[in-house]
C-alpha cells in the first residue's frame, strides 16, 4: 500500500506540492500563532506572579470579622486592622504554627492610639527688640490638616520679656505646693499659678509670673490643644543671652537654661497607633529587625519597667519601636506680633491675664509655617535619648471602630458619620495631662471607645522608643502595586473628579491625626506581646484574647500559580476546621480603585469624591483563568480554520482522482481500501509538512519576534498529521462509497457509461434505422475481441439529426 500511495503521489507531483505547501503553510502558522498567544499569556500571568506575593498569604481574624461589605464584594479596606481589637486567643495561635505547611504565623494584636507630642520649636530671637526693658511676643497659631482644607485658629501663645531678674522654683527631699522654695531661698505658695517665675520688682518686691496652662491643666482631658494658651517668661540677660526655667522631662523638675537664641517649643498633639507583635514572627515575616534605623531592635524579653519618684509618684513604661514615618498631614501656622511697651505682667491673676494681654496694642513681627512630618524628623535627629524623643503618655488609649458606608447603585460607597461618645474624652479617672488632639472637634467618621485601665492618680503609664524602624525598609512590598493588606502601608486617597483633585491640590489625602477620621494611619508603635499585656489586663476580651489577626506565610510557595493556590487554599481550610476562625486566602490579592464620597469636615474640608486602592480578595487567579479562556478560544478558532481550508483542498483532488478511483471500485477494491488510500495519502503529505514545519517555526517565529521552543515547535508534527487525517476524511469516505457508475458520468452527460441521450440511429418516431442491425453486429464482435463497452463507445460516431420533414433517400 505504501509504495502505490508513493507512486500515487509521484505521479501527481503538481497537485501533491501543492497540498503539501497548503499544511505546511496551515502548520506553520498555527505553531507560531499559538507561541504568540502562549507568550502573552505567559507574560501576563508572570506579571501576576511577581506582583501578588505579599509578605502573608493567609490572613486570619476573629469569628465573624468579615464586615457585610467584605463579605458581599470581596473586598478588604485599607489599613484593615486600624478597627479590629482582639479576638483570638495565644492558644489559637499555637494551633495555627502547629499546622502542617505553616511557614511562619506572626500575631499582631492591636492596642489603640497612644498621644505624643512633636516638638515645633519657633524661633523668637529676630522679633525681640532688645532695647526694651519689657515686651510680650504673641504667637497667633493655626491649624491646618488635609491638604490645607481643614484649618482651624488657636487660642494665642505669649512670651514674656523682661530684663529684671527673675527667681525660679526648686525641689527638696519633699515638695509642698503650698511651701515650694524658689532660689532666693524663700518659699512661696504656687497652688494658684503654678511652678512659674517670679520677677523682681524695681521697688524690691517680687511678684509670680502666672501661667494660664496651671489654671487648665486639672481640666485640660476637656480641651483641644487649640484651646490652650499659656504664658511663658524669658529674661533678657546684659550679653544678649536668654534665660528660662525648663523640666527636664523625666521626673518634671525644672531647671534653669541660658540659651544664645530665645526658642518657644510648641507642641503639636499626635495620636500614634500602638500594637504588640511577635518580634522573632514579625523578623522572619517582614524583617522588623533588618528595618531598624536607630537604636536597637525590640526583643522577644523586653518588659514594662517601673520607676518610682519623689511624692510617691510612680511610672510604669513600655519598650517600643517607633516609625521613622510619620504618615501625618498636619501643619501649624504661627504669626508673630509684638505687644510693648507694656507694664509689668507680674502679679497679674489667670484670669485676669487674658484681658490685659488682648488689649494692648500690637506691631507685625514675621511668622512661621512648620509641618508634622519635618518637625518629627528633626525631633528624632536629637537621639533616642534627648529630652524631646522619643515618648509619649498612655494614660487614655483610644480605639476606633470600622466606618460605616452608604452604597449607590453605581456602586460607589459614602462614608456615615459616626457620633462620638463624650465620656472617651472627658473621663476624670483617666485624667491626662495632655489636651487633646485638635482634631478631635471635626465631623467623626469611626465610633471611639477607650481601653478601662485602673485609675492612676499617682502611676503614670508611657513608652518609651528602645528603636526606630523605618517601613519602607520591611520586606513583602511590590514595586508595580504595592497590595493594601500590607500591616505597614500608609494609606492614600487620590481625587476621584476635576473638583476634588483641584481642592486637593493634585496631591493624595493622607491621615489627619484624628483617631475617629476617615483615613487611619498604620501601626506606629510597636511593643511586644507580653509588655502590652500589663495594658490590656482586665479590658473585657483583649484581656484573655488580645490577639487581632494572625499573618500566615505558607512554605513552599514562591509566587501564584495554580500549585501555590491549591496548596494555600488546603492550609486555610485546615486553620479554619482548627481554630473555627475567620480565614482569608491573600494570595493573589490585588489594588482594587474604589470610588468613595466623603462629607465635608468641621474645619472647612469640603465634600470630596476619593478613589482608595481597595484590596480585592484572589484576583490573580481570576485573571490567569480568564488569559486561559482566551488562549483555549484562539487555539480552537486556529484548528478549525485550518481545518476548513486543508478538508477544501483534498475535497478537490479527490473530485479530480473520480474516474481513477471507479476503475479501482471495478477492479475489486474495497470502500476500507478505498479510504485509506486517500488518508494514508494525505497522513504521507502531513508528516512531510510537519517536519518542514518544524525547521520553519523558528526563522519563522524570529522574524515576527515571537519566541518559539522546540518542544512547541514539535508538536508541529502530530498537529500536522491530526489535521490531515481530519481534513482527509470527509473526502476519503465520500470515494469509498460513491457508486462506479456515478463515478465515471462526466460532467454534464445523461445516462450512464457516457452514452448520449438521444440514440444517433434513432429516425422518425423513434422506429430502428436501416443500419441498426449492423451496428449490433459490429459492436458484437468489437465486445468479443476485448475493446469492451468504452471503446464501442470511443468508436460510436454521432450523426446529426435530420429534419423529420425531409424525406428519406
Amino acid at each position: 500500500m505504501f509504495r502505490f500511495i508513493w507512486r500515487q503521489l509521484r505521479g501527481r507531483a503538481g497537485r501533491s506540492v501543492a497540498l503539501l505547501v497548503g499544511v505546511l503553510v496551515a502548520t506553520s502558522g498555527f505553531v507560531v500563532l499559538t507561541g504568540a498567544t502562549t507568550a502573552s499569556r505567559l507574560a501576563v500571568t508572570g506579571t501576576v506572579e511577581r506582583n501578588t506575593r505579599a509578605a502573608y498569604d493567609i490572613l486570619v481574624r476573629p469569628q465573624g470579622a468579615r464586615t457585610p461589605l467584605e463579605a458581599e464584594r470581596g473586598l478588604v479596606r485599607p489599613n484593615y486592622l486600624s478597627g479590629s481589637y482582639g479576638g483570638i486567643t495565644p492558644a489559637q495561635v499555637d494551633q495555627v504554627e502547629a499546622v502542617a505547611g505553616v511557614d511562619v504565623a506572626a500575631p499582631i494584636a492591636m492596642v489603640g492610639y497612644s498621644t505624643t507630642l512633636i516638638d515645633m520649636p519657633v524661633d523668637l530671637t529676630d522679633a525681640i527688640d532688645r532695647t526694651l526693658e519689657r515686651q510680650v511676643i504673641r504667637i497667633d497659631r493655626t491649624f491646618l490638616a488635609e491638604r490645607g482644607l481643614s484649618h482651624a485658629p488657636a487660642q494665642p501663645f505669649y512670651v514674656y520679656v523682661t530684663t529684671h531678674q527673675l527667681l525660679y522654683p526648686t525641689f527638696g527631699d519633699s515638695f509642698r505646693p503650698d511651701a515650694v522654695r524658689y532660689t532666693d531661698g524663700r518659699t512661696y505658695d504656687v497652688q494658684e499659678c503654678g511652678l512659674v517665675p517670679r520677677e523682681v520688682l524695681p521697688d524690691g518686691r517680687n511678684a509670680e509670673v502666672c501661667d494660664p496652662a496651671a489654671a487648665q491643666d486639672p481640666s485640660l482631658y476637656t480641651l483641644t490643644e487649640r484651646q490652650t494658651w499659656r504664658v511663658q517668661t524669658f529674661r533678657l540677660l546684659p550679653d544678649g543671652r536668654f534665660e528660662r526655667s525648663t523640666a527636664d522631662g523625666e521626673a518634671g523638675r525644672p531647671q534653669v537654661t541660658t540659651e544664645d537664641r530665645l526658642v518657644l517649643h510648641l507642641n503639636l498633639n499626635v495620636p500614634f497607633l500602638l500594637a504588640a507583635v511577635d518580634p522573632e514572627a514579625e523578623q522572619r515575616l517582614v524583617g522588623l529587625s533588618d528595618a531598624v534605623v536607630d537604636g536597637r531592635p525590640l526583643a522577644e524579653s523586653d518588659r514594662a519597667t517601673d520607676n518610682r519618684y519623689q511624692g510617691g509618684l510612680r511610672s510604669r513604661t513600655l519598650p517600643v519601636l517607633t516609625t521613622s514615618r510619620p504618615f501625618l498631614d498636619g501643619t501649624l501656622r504661627a504669626g508673630y506680633t509684638r505687644i510693648a511697651p507694656i507694664r509689668s505682667i507680674a502679679g497679674i491673676r489667670p484670669e485676669n491675664l487674658a484681658g490685659a494681654l488682648r488689649g494692648a496694642p500690637a506691631l507685625p513681627a514675621g511668622g512661621s509655617t512648620q509641618d508634622a512630618v519635618s518637625a518629627y524628623r528633626k525631633q528624632l535627629a536629637t537621639g533616642l535619648d534627648g529630652g524631646t524623643c522619643c515618648f509619649g503618655e498612655l494614660q487614655r488609649i483610644l480605639q476606633p471602630g470600622e466606618t460605616g458606608y452608604d452604597e449607590h447603585p453605581d456602586g460607589t460607597l459614602r462614608a456615615r458619620k459616626a457620633t462620638i461618645d463624650a465620656s472617651v474624652y472627658t473621663d476624670a479617672e483617666l485624667a491626662t495631662r495632655l489636651a487633646r488632639p485638635w482634631l478631635t472637634e471635626d465631623t467623626s467618621f469611626r465610633p471611639l471607645s477607650v481601653v478601662k485601665m485602673p485609675p492612676s492618680h499617682k502611676d503614670a503609664r508611657q513608652w518609651r522608643a528602645v528603636g526606630v524602624f523605618d517601613p519602607q525598609k520591611l520586606a513583602g512590598f511590590s514595586d508595580l502595586g504595592r497590595v493594601p493588606l500590607e500591616t505597614y502601608e500608609p494609606p492614600q486617597a487620590e481625587g476621584a473628579d476635576d473638583r476634588s483633585r483641584a481642592a486637593l491640590g493634585g496631591r493624595p489625602l493622607e491621615p489627619n491625626g484624628d483617631p475617629a477620621g476617615y483615613l487611619s494611619a498604620p501601626p506606629l508603635l510597636l511593643t511586644n506581646l507580653a509588655s502590652a499585656q500589663t495594658l490590656l489586663t482586665g479590658t473585657g476580651r483583649q484581656s484573655t484574647a488580645p490577639i487581632s489577626a494572625i499573618r500566615v506565610r505558607v512554605a513552599d510557595v514562591s509566587g501564584f500559580s495554580e500549585r501555590s493556590a491549591e496548596r494555600v487554599r488546603l492550609i486555610a481550610e485546615q486553620i479554619n476546621r482548627v481554630t473555627g476562625l475567620d480565614v482569608d486566602i491573600t494570595l493573589g490579592s490585588s489594588p482594587a480603585p474604589q470610588t468613595v464620597e466623603l462629607p465635608a469636615g468641621s474645619f472647612g474640608r469640603p465634600d470630596l469624591g476619593l478613589t482608595e486602592s481597595w484590596s480585592a480578595l484572589g484576583v490573580a487567579s481570576t485573571i490567569t483563568t480568564a488569559v486561559d479562556r482566551k488562549s483555549v478560544a484562539l487555539f480552537l478558532l486556529v484548528l478549525v480554520v485550518c481545518a476548513l481550508f486543508l478538508g477544501n483542498a483534498v475535497s478537490a483532488a479527490v473530485r479530480d482522482r473520480r474516474s481513477e478511483l471507479a476503475v479501482l471500485t471495478c477492479l475489486g477494491w474495497p470502500a476500507r481500501r478505498i479510504a485509506a488510500l486517500i488518508l494514508g495519502e494525505v497522513a504521507v503529505l502531513g508528516l512531510a509538512a510537519g517536519l518542514l514545519a518544524v525547521g520553519l517555526a523558528f526563522p519563522l517565529g524570529g522574524a515576527l519576534g515571537i519566541g518559539v521552543d522546540w518542544r512547541r515547535a514539535l508538536l508541529a508534527v502530530p498537529v500536522a498529521v491530526l489535521l490531515a487525517l481530519v481534513a482527509g476524511l470527509a473526502p476519503a469516505l465520500r470515494a469509498a462509497h460513491a457508486h462506479p457508475a456515478a463515478a465515471l458520468r462526466p460532467a454534464g452527460g445523461g445516462g450512464p457509461l457516457g452514452t448520449p441521450t438521444t440514440h444517433p440511429a434513432r429516425s422518425g418516431a423513434g422506429q430502428p434505422g436501416p443500419h441498426a442491425g449492423a451496428h449490433s453486429a459490429r459492436r458484437g464482435r468489437s465486445s468479443d475481441r476485448g475493446g469492451g463497452a468504452d471503446a464501442g463507445d470511443r468508436r460510436r460516431v454521432r450523426l446529426p439529426r435530420r429534419d423529420r420533414r425531409q424525406p428519406a433517400r
